[in-house]
């Protein structure tokens, strides 16, 4: 049953990915967006779960579809949470770039942390690498534990980090190790979820970016064995409040 749940789960990300792909370098990343959104609300209606999105497009009165509480799938058990995100990279296909995906998250019901729309602190690694890294140990102390864990020489280490200002002293910390660093311009899950596979040419995630990606980030590494340590960054007392 978990097996065909995860073919039918597939095929209503492949939907969201066929329509955004229309846009690819069209430079509308809001209908790239639309187009995924609607595919893949579509295509939950075929899905055999009683689903509630708990992670989505916003709350009711900000999305007409995918919106926080919303209630997908054929109303069956099992009862499930979903996270989704139809188009994780709406820059990234606007500008004909690669990295986009169409990305969703399941659990049993209550299991999904319901994120707010913030930003959240992150740092992602693979499963030799679990238990050893910690978000309060200096940058350095984290690249040279990967590593070791790893079996690499420092150097030999890549750490992709969103290319944003407030990034700039994590980026420095990282040159001072002599590690090396990807520096990617919009997506975080992809690389995060990288990281837990070999050869993939990503060690190591670090940085902020938004809380909900950051649970669908986290979701999958569970299910990788890899590990996932975030905390939220609130900007401002509603958000605090939140």
């Amino acid at each position: 049953m978990e097996r065909e749940l995860a073919l039918e789960f597939a095929r209503v990300t492949e939907a969201a990915a066929l329509a955004a792909a229309r846009w690819v370098g069209k430079g509308d990343k809001e209908a790239a967006d639309d187009a995924a959104v609607t595919a893949m609300r579509v295509m939950f209606d075929t899905v055999s779960v009683d689903g509630v999105v708990v992670i989505g497009e916003g709350e009711l009165d900000e999305a007409p579809m995918l919106y926080i509480g919303e209630k997908v799938g054929l109303g069956v058990p099992p009862q499930v949470d979903i996270a989704v995100d139809p188009l994780e990279g709406t820059n990234i296909v606007a500008k004909g770039l690669t990295g986009a995906i169409a990305v969703l998250a399941v659990a049993p019901r209550g299991s999904l942390l319901h994120a707010p729309d913030m930003y959240m602190e992150k740092i992602a690694v693979g499963p030799e690498c679990k238990g050893r890294v910690h978000l309060e140990a200096p940058v350095k102390e984290n690249i040279k534990e990967v590593a070791k864990a790893l079996g690499k020489l420092v150097s030999e280490i890549t750490v992709v980090i969103l290319d944003r200002p407030r990034h700039q002293q994590i980026i420095e910390e990282v040159r001072q190790t002599g590690a090396r660093i990807k520096l990617i311009t919009d997506g975080d899950v992809s690389p995060g979820v990288a990281a837990a596979y070999n050869n993939s040419g990503v060690d190591m995630l670090l940085g902020i970016g938004g809380a909900p990606e950051g649970v669908i980030t986290a979701a999958a590494l569970k299910c990788l064995g890899g590990d996932f340590q975030a905390r939220l960054v609130p900007e401002d007392e509603k958000e605090i409040a939140r």
